[in-house]
């Protein structure tokens, strides 16, 4: 079954008019949409959800009928706390969650019942029901409002990030040349960069020439911050011994067409160093590495060190005719 998010950017208004009525469901009242709501906890005098603010929330979405749970915040928060960041959309049809939640304030809890065919067609925009619904059925959403944010408010904090996240770049940025320096010093590497600021340490002589650009090369590899963190590894026995083994990967050597832009800058030109078989240690400054932005377990304007071995190398695989290269 498609994982049910709850993440939207769209931005128009839209104000809802309920009124008490009696509802098919105990205890909730049926609003003129024909929603039905039951507040747990309602605050008078909180800051209103309106279309268009930044809010944070928990919810629970599951099926009436039988309140088996379809999605949970819990489950799929980013950072485990159950709530979820939600950039308020306009309503997807009438009677919808959204309604139910324009109904709400800063600090509300809140039930809500509607129609799962809508939801799953006009807000999920599934082509067909989940197998375990029928026409007609309804959803139950239990929904906590944890914070609104307005539009200005959201201006604020973004630019508020964007400094924040420019400080850490500049100091990160700072940082890196005496890491290297000491990283250097500590492992008493006397050898002198490249042009490009590459430290090549060869370990183990290959034979043979060298591959050039367009070929295509095996590598077998190790690659470590500076403080020694394993953040990846061709080799399966490695991966497993520093937590970053993963069951779906195929380990073993990586192919890619030397000079193509396939890899780092720092691979093309350390590859190209070595013949058949020779092995060594490379260190890489950011600059030919990851750069300002990082990458996954890898932080901005991280130095790199990799341990490299050149298992084989030849011509490139010709492109099927109208293919593009990769």
């Amino acid at each position: 079954m498609k994982k049910i998010t709850l993440l939207s950017a769209a931005a128009i208004g839209f104000v809802l008019t309920s009124c008490s009525g009696d509802s098919d469901f105990e205890g909730y009242t049926k609003a003129e949409n024909g929603l039905h709501y039951k507040f747990f906890n309602r605050n008078e005098n909180g800051t209103k959800v309106n279309e268009g603010d930044g809010i944070t929330f928990s919810y629970v979405i599951s099926n009436n009928k039988n309140d088996s749970v379809i999605v949970d915040s819990k489950s799929v928060s980013q950072d485990g706390s159950g709530y979820t960041k939600f950039l308020m959309p306009k309503t997807s049809f009438v009677g919808s969650l959204e309604d139910g939640m324009y109904m709400m304030s800063k600090g509300d809890s809140a039930s809500f019942i509607f129609s799962a065919d809508s939801f799953f067609f006009k807000t999920m925009k599934y082509k067909e029901l989940p197998p375990q619904f029928k026409p007609g059925e309804k959803l139950k959403a239990i929904v906590k409002i944890k914070d609104v944010l307005g539009k200005k408010e959201l201006e604020e904090n973004q630019k508020q990030q964007m400094a924040d996240q420019e400080k850490m770049m500049k100091e990160a940025e700072a940082k890196e040349k005496g890491d290297l320096d000491k990283y250097l010093a500590d492992n008493k590497v006397t050898v002198k960069p490249t042009e490009s600021g590459l430290y090549f340490i060869e370990v183990k002589k290959g034979s043979g020439a060298k591959p050039k650009a367009g070929d295509q090369v095996e590598v077998n590899y190790t690659g470590r911050l500076l403080d020694g963190k394993l953040f990846d590894t061709s080799y399966e026995a490695v991966a497993k011994e520093g937590n970053v083994f993963n069951p779906q990967r195929p380990y073993g050597p990586i192919k890619f067409v030397l000079g193509q832009g396939q890899v780092i800058k720092g691979w093309d030109e350390a590859i190209a160093m070595l013949s058949k078989g020779g092995k060594a240690k490379i260190v890489l400054p950011s600059n030919i590495a990851y750069g300002p932005n990082g990458g996954g377990p890898i932080p901005p304007f991280a130095p790199l060190t990799f341990d490299v071995e050149l298992v084989s190398f030849g011509p490139a695989p010709a492109q099927p005719e109208g293919q593009m290269p990769h």
